[in-house]
């Protein structure tokens, strides 16, 4: 209780004020590559499970996109076949400042640059009514507890509600691709799918060439009629 008191206050005061350093540059040289393999595996994965539509106006979505830090590996994708689609990105803690006082926002800016057609939402995607052909969905909060470590308000832990929304944006043909982290919480994602009635196919574990995380990730495609 409170953890989310202290969650609610920190939350309401972020986002109210929107304090954060502006241009940010990564200089990091082990960050810098971390960066590319990670894109350049979101690239992959992306490559592996999602079905290519060659049709004008694509509309993509990634959720709860934090900084973008994998914007490049996305639009790398789509660009392989699409010459005219836009690329949103939603997150709810977009204000959120990390220790060398940029925020999540101001970073994500870093990462979309020179990548046309792209936007960053700072919003609830509850709020978010726009449809869209593809849904990119890393690490969803299934459960109560990495929400609150991650310094979120519970009043937002709401897994049905969002998957429910997410399917309703996708567009007839549209694809969702969802990846969580551990067999646990892909235990989880299943049980929502079928609460819901929404048609998946189970991916199993996520694997790539290029990067390896720490810990084991499990897919799911969705595929809207």
């Amino acid at each position: 209780m409170l953890q989310d008191f202290k969650n609610n206050i920190d939350f309401f005061i972020r986002n109210k004020i929107k304090i954060s350093r502006k241009n940010f540059i990564e200089k990091n040289p082990k960050l810098i590559e971390r960066n590319i393999k990670e894109n350049q595996y979101t690239k992959d994965i992306l490559e592996q499970f999602l079905k290519k539509q060659e049709k004008n106006n694509l509309k993509i979505l990634d959720v709860g996109c934090k900084n973008w830090f994998c914007a490049k590996g996305e639009y790398d994708f789509f660009n392989s076949f699409s010459s005219n689609f836009l690329l949103d990105g939603i997150e709810l803690d977009a204000h959120r400042l990390y220790c060398n006082f940029y925020s999540r926002f101001e970073v994500a800016k870093y990462y979309t640059k020179n990548l046309k057609n792209t936007k960053y939402i700072a919003d609830d995607f509850l709020n978010l009514n726009k449809k869209y052909d593809y849904i990119i969905w890393f690490l969803p909060f299934v459960s109560i507890k990495p929400l609150s470590y991650w310094g979120l308000p519970k009043k937002f832990f709401k897994p049905k509600e969002m998957l429910a929304h997410a399917f309703d944006l996708l567009n007839s043909n549209g694809q969702m691709l969802i990846v969580n982290q551990g067999e646990k919480e892909a235990k989880i994602q299943k049980e929502l799918f079928l609460n819901l009635n929404i048609p998946f196919k189970e991916l199993g574990e996520i694997k790539s060439t290029f990067f390896k995380y720490q810990n084991k990730r499990f897919g799911w495609l969705v595929e809207k009629i």
